[in-house]
């Protein structure tokens, strides 16, 4: 068994850095998938999402002169990211905001810390300490106030809240199992930037082949707004985020860099203020300071922990 490194910090200013741009980004992302599945089927939004994702993302490679091929068993940790992350989880999330709001689905998946530590030492043989749990648990406590405001002010029914939360849950396991992925150390392996475009290029088959199979002949929305949007979440949102989290993930690990899903509710939730005339009051507000104390604390309870040995390569 090969013992890892041990992990660095993310408070250091590049990772810091990193952590705060994927949080913000990210956190704008909600409001635009809300709009991209307005007239569009979702798949066909998500393959036209991810076409332009994948162009950038070669088109990265090429620019920073890296290898555009994978290494040996490349293929298959690409299929396996391009079916966890860029297929089922953007299925999921894409539904679910069919059925419930994206506040709602964006204050959801702050839960995403607790799979991807569940995982990772499962996986990774990560160690979950005392600390985590507790900040994990007031960080949930404050995710659920928030939940609660949503749900109270969403016009939905309960069996739409019910099944747009089934599918958010659905979301969180399959980008977790994505993140998991990322950082084993045969994914670790394979050129970097390579291995996210072809994963993308995966992505985008699978997806184009149900929205085929389910929804018919490609359906494109000619306002500005919808190709903007899919050019917002195709560069900003992938091309410019996935290798700065992925970074994180395989730096810092999979708990602390998923910690931008805690920071992205609220980044949502303030944008909702100033573009959907969100209202805040005190559930929400002592929502979002607990889900942060919760952060800390548990960020602090990650970074004290001894590193360990990985599992072996499957």
């Amino acid at each position: 068994m090969k013992v890892p490194a041990e992990a660095e910090s993310l408070f250091t200013p590049r990772n810091f850095a990193a952590f705060l741009l994927v949080s913000l980004i990210w956190g704008g992302t909600w409001l635009v998938i809300r709009d991209q599945i307005a007239s569009v089927p979702a798949s066909w939004s998500i393959s036209y999402r991810f076409m332009v994702a994948a162009l950038g993302m070669f088109a990265l490679a090429v620019l920073r002169r890296e290898p555009l091929h994978l290494g040996r068993g490349g293929l298959r940790w690409a299929v396996l990211l391009g079916l966890f992350q860029f297929t089922l989880n953007f299925g999921f999330v894409y539904n679910a905001e069919g059925y419930i709001t994206s506040g709602l689905v964006a204050v959801m998946f702050a839960l995403l810390v607790v799979p991807n530590a569940i995982f990772g030492r499962i996986f990774l043989g990560q160690p979950i300490t005392g600390a985590f749990v507790l900040g994990s648990a007031i960080a949930a406590l404050g995710v659920a106030l928030l939940f609660a405001h949503e749900w109270r002010s969403s016009p939905a029914t309960l069996e739409d809240v019910l099944l747009g939360a089934a599918l958010t849950v659905g979301g969180i396991l399959s980008a977790s199992a994505a993140n998991i992925t990322q950082a084993m150390d045969g994914a670790k392996k394979q050129p970097f930037l390579a291995l996210l475009a072809w994963s993308m290029t995966v992505g985008v088959a699978i997806n184009t082949g149900y929205a085929l199979a389910i929804d018919g002949p490609p359906q494109f929305d000619p306002r500005p707004s919808y190709t903007l949007g899919i050019l917002y979440l195709g560069l900003a949102g992938s091309v410019i985020t996935f290798p700065l989290y992925y970074g994180l993930v395989r730096k810092v690990g999979a708990g602390q860099a998923a910690y931008s899903s805690v920071i992205v509710p609220i980044v949502a939730m303030v944008l909702s203020t100033l573009f959907e005339g969100f209202e805040w009051g005190p559930l929400p507000a002592s929502g979002a300071v607990i889900t942060l104390v919760g952060m800390v604390v548990a960020m602090r309870g990650r970074a004290s922990a001894p590193p360990r040995r990985a599992t072996p390569e499957p």
